[in-house]
């Protein structure tokens, strides 16, 4: 999958996409939910093609799940603040 090859398009694509889910109307707790089912999909199914990816697999890998859902939170931040600027 070239997209998660590059760290830069891979934010990019979350961004612009977190930011078109919001202008539909879609609430931040949705938003959130999705960014966990996303995060844990690739966790388990997808292997990281960056050392960005990694340090987040590495993570949600010794992560509980209250930290996933925080992980997955921040990333969406992440990807919202780089959309903005």
């Amino acid at each position: 999958m070239a997209l998660l090859e590059s760290w830069q398009k891979w934010t990019h694509f979350l961004g612009a996409n977190v930011m078109s889910a919001q202008d539909t109307g879609m609430s931040k707790k949705a938003i959130q939910s999705t960014a966990f089912e996303i995060g844990d999909y690739l966790a388990k199914n997808v292997d990281p093609k960056n050392e960005q990816e990694r340090v987040l697999s590495d993570l949600w890998s010794v992560a509980s799940a209250d930290e996933q859902h925080a992980l997955a939170n921040m990333v969406v931040k992440l990807v919202q603040q780089k959309n903005v600027q």
